[in-house]
This record gives C-alpha cells, sequence and structure tokens, in this order.
C-alpha cells in the first residue's frame, strides 16, 4: 500500500506538531506510509483529539501529547473513519477520553474491525509490531445523523457525516470560528484517493456520493484543509481529489460504452492518469479505482 518496497515504521512522531490556529495542533504525517496527521483542538473547558494513529503505543503518544496541551481540559476523542492508520490506537484513550464514533462507523468498526487488523498485520514486520498489542475499543457515545455539534467550551466542532464515501461511516471535523477542516481520508494531498475495493469482502465505496462530499465540503469554504495524509493546504485539495474521482468515472465509463475490458481498461488508462499526476503518492491506488467504476457500469 506504499511507494516504497521497505516502508519505515509508522510511528507518530509527536514531536512534528505545528499550530495552524489559535488552539488548534496537528501532529503532522511527514508523509510517512500508514501515519495519519492527527488533530488537537483547544477549547476552554475540552480538547477535542483527531484520529490516534495505528497501534497502541503510537495512541498513547498522542494522548501523551493531548494531555499536555490539554491541562486540565476534558479530553474527547473522535476518529475519521475506522481504518487501522486512523483509528487502532483508539484503546490507549480508553476511559481517559470520552470517545464518540457516529454510528455507521461504529457498525463498520464492528463489522470489519478485526479482519482489517489481521490484513495489516500481514503487511509487513513494522506494521504488525506497530499492531501487537491493539485492542479495538468501542465508543463512549454514537451519534446518529448528518451532524453532531460538540461544544469545546468558547468554540464548536462540527462533526459531519454522510453515509457510505471512502468507507459506511467517513466523519470530518470542522470548526467554524477559524474555518479549519479536518478530513480523514476523503481527502489527501498530492495522493492518490485510497479505493478499498477487495471484492466480495469489502465493497463498501460510492463513488458518486464521495464526489458530492467534496462538494459539500467547499461549500463550507474552509481556508486551512487538513487531510487525511500529506500536506496542509486550502481548498485546493478538496477539488483535486474530486477532480480526479469524477475524470476516473469518466474515463471508464468511456471505455466501457467503447467495449473496453477491465484488463484493458487498467492497461491502457493507468499509465495515463499516472502522467496526468506526476507527483502524486502511492499510484498502486489508480488500478483500484479503475476496477471499482468498471464494476459500477456492470
Amino acid at each position: 500500500m506504499t511507494d516504497q518496497a521497505a516502508p519505515p515504521a509508522p510511528d507518530v512522531d509527536t514531536s512534528a506538531i505545528r499550530e495552524i490556529a489559535k488552539g488548534v495542533f496537528v501532529i503532522t504525517d511527514r508523509r510517512v506510509p500508514l501515519v495519519p496527521n492527527i488533530g488537537i483542538v483547544l477549547g476552554e473547558t475540552s480538547a477535542l483529539v483527531i484520529d490516534t494513529g495505528m497501534g497502541n503505543a503510537n495512541g498513547k503518544a498522542v494522548l501523551e501529547a493531548a494531555k499536555k496541551l490539554a491541562d486540565d481540559r476534558n479530553l474527547i476523542l473522535t476518529l475519521t473513519h475506522f481504518h487501522p492508520e486512523h483509528g487502532y490506537g483508539a484503546d490507549a484513550f480508553k476511559s481517559v477520553a470520552r470517545i464518540i464514533y457516529n454510528k455507521a462507523q461504529a457498525d463498520e468498526l464492528a463489522d470489519k474491525g478485526q479482519p482489517y487488523l489481521d490484513m495489516f498485520k500481514g503487511m509487513g514486520p513494522t506494521v504488525a509490531e506497530a499492531l501487537a498489542d491493539t485492542t479495538l475499543v468501542a465508543a463512549d457515545e454514537l451519534y446518529d445523523g448528518a451532524e453532531h455539534i460538540l461544544d469545546l467550551g468558547g468554540r464548536t466542532a462540527v462533526l459531519k457525516t454522510w453515509g457510505k464515501a471512502h468507507t459506511r461511516g467517513d466523519q470530518v471535523v470542522y470548526l467554524p470560528d477559524c474555518r479549519v477542516l479536518f478530513t480523514g481520508d476523503l481527502a489527501e494531498e498530492r495522493t492518490f484517493p485510497i479505493f478499498p475495493w477487495f471484492p466480495p469482502d469489502d465493497m463498501d465505496i460510492d463513488g458518486a456520493n464521495w464526489i458530492e462530499v467534496l462538494d459539500d465540503c467547499l461549500a463550507l469554504a474552509p481556508e486551512i484543509v487538513v487531510p487525511g495524509h500529506g500536506d496542509i493546504d486550502g481548498g485546493a485539495i478538496l477539488t483535486d481529489v474530486r477532480d480526479y474521482i469524477a475524470d476516473v468515472a469518466a474515463l471508464v465509463k468511456k471505455a466501457a460504452i467503447a467495449g473496453k475490458s477491465k484488463d484493458e481498461m487498467i492497461a491502457e488508462l493507468g499509465p495515463a492518469i499516472r502522467a496526468a499526476h506526476p507527483d502524486w503518492h502511492f499510484p498502486e491506488w489508480i488500478d483500484f479505482a479503475i476496477r471499482y467504476f468498471h464494476a459500477q457500469q456492470a
């Protein structure tokens, strides 16, 4: 799942922290594979942590960083989605922070959490080591619906979900007072979007809804976008991912009308798509996107 044959250990480096707006911190991914951008948002009474990194050790490191910033504030943890590199450090927060998931995300974790844990452990020794002491934990609080507002004290954090897109329970976190948006893997910067299309085991993707989600995120007019992976920037991150998904869908539809097989599409479209984005990371996900959109044409 990476550009490199021997990827580095997926360790969160809590020294790589930036304050991107007043009281809004990001532990940056440093472009290390399987490390996400992690948010810590301070209100007057509570501190919200967004994602944990992969495994108990990373979760503990993020928890300690959050405690230092939070001082005597209450801790809250939420996740952008259930995938291991984003949320499989949540066990470190159990009984220390209030953990909040949306219902679709919680259901997906219950259904797929252990299979994904097993799959990721098979990705190599550094990943297996990171996940060695991982325990999957349930949320303390669930919300059901498109939006949930957290009062952090003098600041609100808006949790928004649209149903199936990149996963069943994708969630963004929007901070209206400073117009900062955390997207999870709905948007990654200069990275080919991850299409976890693994039939018959996992087919919970909706490309059309994914595009609509990104349009809705653009309508929020965020000034700062924190992608799931990659560098922090503005709304161009959202536009780039939206346009990429729409372009791949259109190319596959055109090829299907021309009678091309799935293998022919991968052979012909894949290199052209890669050439159109020469500075994007993880091109192996191009073929997964083509396979997904081919299946939608069937």
